[in-house]
């Protein structure tokens, strides 16, 4: 099994492997072009270089620069998805956004972890796990969504808020780590 079949199916993998490091490599590449200023921009060309970055781009996509993530190919976008600035989306396994879904500035996205083991850090060996997260989600500024949590449709995460668990549909969630605030 591959490097990167092993990081897709959450088990621990070499994150220095040559084909994972290529394909940051490529992904950094269209990052460059992607984040360049808007005087360095072509019209249409912006989006143009999402759709080959990301793994799949729904309609409507809007993105302010800068942007930032591992792979872009483990990022599946659906319709109306809006990333305000500084985003971080760290996809060693899949992040799967649904549509109409708004990302305040520095929202932060990690499907990235580190064994506790000392000594399978010292190897370089880390695992990922999945992020979703459902139509109509409005995530604020600052945000850090953990490895492995569902987000529900209709959710609204507050500004700041470090969700470490699955949020259910129709909730407000706030805090460190984040808990329910209200039903919506």
């Amino acid at each position: 099994m591959t490097e990167y079949k092993k990081m897709i199916a959450g088990q621990l993998y070499n994150g220095n492997d040559p084909e994972l490091v290529r394909l940051r490599r490529k992904a950094r590449a269209l990052l460059d072009r992607i984040n360049a200023t808007v005087q360095d921009v072509r019209e249409g060309e912006r989006l143009a270089l999402c759709r080959r970055l990301f793994g799949k781009t729904g309609k409507g996509l809007w993105l302010q620069p800068p942007f930032f993530c591992d792979y872009g190919i483990n990022i599946q976008l659906g319709d109306n998805v809006y990333f305000n600035f500084n985003c971080v989306l760290l996809d060693v396994a899949k992040i799967m956004i649904g549509s109409n879904v708004l990302m305040g500035p520095n929202v932060q996205i990690y499907t990235a972890g580190h064994p506790l083991n000392f000594k399978q850090r010292q190897q370089g060996l880390e695992f990922g796990k999945p992020v979703r997260v459902g139509n109509d989600v409005w995530i604020g500024g600052g945000a850090i969504i953990c490895p492995g949590v569902n987000i529900g449709e209709k959710s609204v995460i507050a500004a700041g808020a470090v969700v470490t668990k699955d949020v259910p549909q129709g909730c407000l969630v706030g805090g460190t780590p984040a808990k329910i605030i209200k039903k919506l």
